[in-house]
């Protein structure tokens, strides 16, 4: 058999991995969407490196956009596989790949318009809602720890990652000439102090690891909890300066962490007295997709789910479905705090409020996850004192701030805690994906100094045989 690494490669987004075994049947993992690449980005998602049709089956590890997003133009382009994935992953899946689908008609849209001044061709949508809808007929929901058929000599079984509701880490068997070999994908691997989520699970022993590398040289934040950081941050913007606290989360994950960390703050009466919004529908339907799955929480939390039977609601909080009422927020001159997708600031409401906020020293733009180094989030954090927004020029006054303590990726040592079941000797090679190269050179060397001898950092298109 071999594998074939056709996206987040030496990159973070844009997983997709394409196995194909002696038999000839291909079986794809994930198929995510490139974000934050800047002029790049486009060009990315319009071309998978392999024919859609070919791919017989795919196995999807969780919802985020970055690991589901390109589905709709896979099954657009002729794909008419199995995709299997967890229930609450299936119910996620559904909702973002829609809101992508409207965002991408939307730019393009907007693009469309400036092509027509400058007399260039339209484009056309990578793909469009009824793409994003159509899709979904192929999802197959399975259970965690049960193992199940996913094509001619393999078969798979899924374990909690920990990082979202629903992820998982994928485990596959797969028989070739009256023999066995275990390869394990890890998807996005969560924290073991996740403040919502059960620790990712242990898994059986694998012969070839493909596994992401995100926070792969680098420890998050334990020093200061995460409602004490967002507390500070309101503190300091509402409280102090008077402004606006505008904060990019992503919908799944994120925004249910900030809204948990708020009520928290309410329950010890720390809140402060403001009107806290939540400027995302998307981030509306995951938080009710999130509370459907109670069973997926850890211990802390089914215990305040004992007094507390709504642990992302408290007192001040609105949730803006319309335009218009997310338009209004900008015309607001009193103290507030906004929650918006998207995390990297590269699309959705979120844009339009740094948009009209970023130029008044008063405010803050809160960054509460990781940042493709081109993307808006991710050059604000480089201190970029200008930026483009719509093709508008900005002067960056607002101050920019971060909390690091907040990513649902793990950092080395949960990495690290992630493998520790495994025995080295017996992994015949371990591929490093989903992260930055100077940070997967990193995690590399504290890897071998661990046991394991064979390491691939793979680039975009890399294919190897696995023996």
């Amino acid at each position: 058999m071999k594998i074939a690494f056709h996206g987040a490669a030496r990159t973070v987004t844009g997983s997709k991995h394409l196995l194909t075994v002696k038999n000839g049947r291909k079986v794809l993992l994930d198929c995510g969407m490139f974000q934050g690449m800047g002029a790049d980005t486009d060009s990315l998602n319009r071309n998978f490196g392999f024919d859609s049709s070919e791919a017989d089956v795919m196995i999807l590890s969780h919802a985020h956009i970055d690991h589901s997003g390109l589905i709709p133009k896979l099954y657009k382009e002729g794909f008419r596989g199995t995709i299997f994935c967890t229930p609450a992953t299936k119910e996620l899946t559904a909702i973002l790949l829609e809101d992508s689908a409207e965002i991408q008609e939307d730019d393009t849209k907007f693009s469309n318009k400036k092509r027509a001044a400058e007399g260039l061709p339209y484009l056309q949508p990578i793909y469009t809602i009824e793409d994003a809808k159509n899709c979904l007929a192929q999802f197959a929901p399975v259970e965690y720890d049960a193992w199940f058929n996913v094509t001619d000599g393999v078969q798979a079984m899924f374990t909690d990652a920990g990082h979202i509701i629903g992820s998982a880490c994928v485990h596959l068997r797969i028989q070739e000439d009256g023999k066995q070999t275990a390869l394990t994908f890890s998807g996005d691997v969560g924290r073991y102090r996740d403040v919502i989520l059960k620790s990712p699970q242990d898994f059986p022993q694998a012969d070839f690891i493909i596994m992401e590398s995100t926070y792969g040289n680098s420890l998050h934040e334990m020093n200061v909890t995460t409602p004490d950081s967002i507390l500070q941050w309101i503190q300091k913007t509402c409280l102090q300066k008077k402004g606006k606290l505008i904060m990019p989360a992503f919908s799944v994950g994120r925004t249910q962490e900030i809204l948990f960390a708020l009520n928290q703050l309410e329950l010890e009466n720390r809140l402060p007295a403001l009107d806290y919004f939540v400027d995302s529908p998307l981030s509306i339907e995951a938080t009710e997709v999130v509370k459907k799955y109670p069973q997926y929480f850890n211990k802390s939390i089914q215990k305040i789910l004992e007094t507390d039977n709504d642990p992302f609601m408290f007192k001040g909080l609105k949730y803006i479905k319309t335009v218009d009422q997310s338009k209004m927020l900008n015309f607001r001159n009193d103290p507030i705090v906004i929650i918006s997708a998207s995390g990297m600031a590269d699309a959705g409401r979120v844009k339009h409020h740094i948009s009209n906020n970023i130029e008044n020293s008063r405010n803050t733009i809160l960054l509460t996850g990781y940042c493709e180094p081109r993307s808006l989030g991710g050059r604000l954090l480089a201190g970029a004192p200008e930026v483009s927004i719509y093709g508008v020029r900005h002067e960056v006054n607002a101050e920019i701030g971060a909390i690091k303590s907040m990513s649902a990726h793990g950092d080395y040592e949960d990495l690290s805690q992630w493998l520790s079941h495994q025995d080295t000797r017996k992994v015949k090679k371990l591929f490093l994906v989903h992260g930055e190269y100077p940070v997967q050179i990193d995690f590399k060397e504290r890897l071998l100094k661990k046991g394991y001898t064979d390491i691939e950092i793979p680039e975009r298109h890399y294919e190897i045989g696995l023996t």
